[in-house]
């Protein structure tokens, strides 16, 4: 097929994928309403009363501490807006910009983009700064992403300066309020005279997201990037159930925008799970040749067993695979095991991060059910892997 072909095959995955983009900030954060909730609090004050704020995020990464971070702040300018108040907010990445004088740079020429990139102090620099938020008579809202790699960086001054911008200023409404956001507990890591400045109580903590969560935001961000129908909620759930290994929702939506790519790539209407397993392979794979050669013989072809069964399925049972099990094992010449040895069979093939359990209980009768899922490795590639080396 020509490129020209290629490009004018209709597409039948993406609506705009643009909202998979980890630039992207939704309307509604899914799972992050409490966090929103005390944010608007913390600075509910800044419009009432004009006085100035602090607030901490803080949560391992993908977490959604920028995003709400983002989202806050648009929802705040807006509000401000509605009640024409001057408000205006920059966010800087201090991993990008992990000096004193880089973030200073930055604040100066959001509203200067011609300031010099040299040439200047860090005292100049905040004059230069306080002018501009004076000349506006505006509320500048300030956001350090990542604090704590500049905090290690000895900027310490910076935050100080930041956070009693307004000391000097007898009377009259505040004029900036500041958010950090950390994967640590920044506050422990600021000299006492800084850390006076804030409060403890404007910590606001980011767990990171369960399975069930990241799946929610997945089928969230489908509903906004893909066609109808394009994903179904139970290769939705394995994204989530993959990415819940870190936590990250981050993770899931690269997950779902490189799984909507292969199905796309093939023509297909919609994602599967073999497309879910191939996009973590081409993503994070844990799963190498080695691990699977290492395996002895029954153990690969338990492992087999579970390819053949689950197919372009998420999940599959225990139950279904030791049928399988029996039936393979016969083929490639071998006894099969009885139920304990395949049991302890699934779990040492589970503890070399080959395929995932997970037990689901039956609020009716009782019982529980283990589930089998192939999180890295498209189920017809470890087929065939393992069909050519098993002797």
């Amino acid at each position: 097929m020509s490129r020209g072909q290629y490009q004018e095959r209709p597409l039948k995955i993406f609506k705009d994928q643009s909202k998979l983009s980890f630039d992207y900030v939704p309307e509604k954060l899914v799972h992050r309403e409490a966090q929103f909730a005390k944010l608007w609090m913390l600075f509910r004050p800044v419009l009432e009363q004009g006085i100035s704020q602090s607030a901490f995020l803080i949560g391992p990464v993908g977490t959604g501490k920028t995003a709400t971070s983002k989202r806050f702040c648009l929802n705040l300018l807006e509000e401000a807006q509605s009640k024409e108040k001057a408000m205006d907010f920059v966010i800087v990445n201090c991993r990008q910009r992990n000096s004193e004088s880089s973030v200073l740079l930055r604040l100066v020429t959001h509203f200067d983009e011609h300031f010099p990139d040299r040439g200047f102090s860090s005292a100049e620099m905040l004059r230069s700064l306080r002018k501009h938020i004076e000349k506006r008579k505006i509320h500048l809202v300030v956001v350090l992403d990542e604090a704590d790699v500049l905090l290690r960086k000895g900027a310490g001054d910076l935050i100080y300066h930041l956070s009693r911008f307004d000391e000097e200023k007898v009377g009259g409404r505040a004029s900036l309020s500041l958010i950090l956001i950390s994967q640590k507990y920044v506050l422990d890591m600021l000299d006492p005279a800084s850390s006076s400045t804030f409060k403890r109580a404007n910590a606001i903590m980011f767990d990171k997201y369960s399975a069930e969560e990241l799946a929610d935001i997945v089928s969230d961000r489908a509903i906004l990037a893909l066609f109808p129908n394009a994903i179904g909620r139970e290769s939705a759930s394995l994204i989530g159930d993959i990415a819940s290994e870190f936590g990250d929702a981050r993770f899931a939506i690269e997950l779902l925008d490189k799984a909507g790519m292969l199905a796309e790539e093939e023509g297909q209407s919609s994602i599967s799970a073999e497309h879910v397993r191939a996009a973590k392979a081409l993503t994070y794979s844990v799963v190498t040749e080695s691990k699977i050669d290492e395996l002895d013989k029954q153990r690969k072809l338990v492992l087999l067993s579970i390819a053949r069964v689950i197919r372009d399925q998420a999940y599959v049972t225990t139950g279904e695979v030791e049928k399988t099990y029996k039936v393979v094992a016969e083929e490639f010449g071998e006894r099969p095991r009885a139920h304990t040895q395949f049991w302890a069979y699934i779990q040492d093939i589970a503890n070399e991060g080959l395929v995932e359990t997970k037990v689901v209980g039956d609020s009716l009768g009782g019982g529980r059910t283990t589930y089998i899922s192939l999180p890295d490795i498209p189920a017809k590639v470890l087929r065939e892997r393992l069909e050519s080396s098993i002797h």
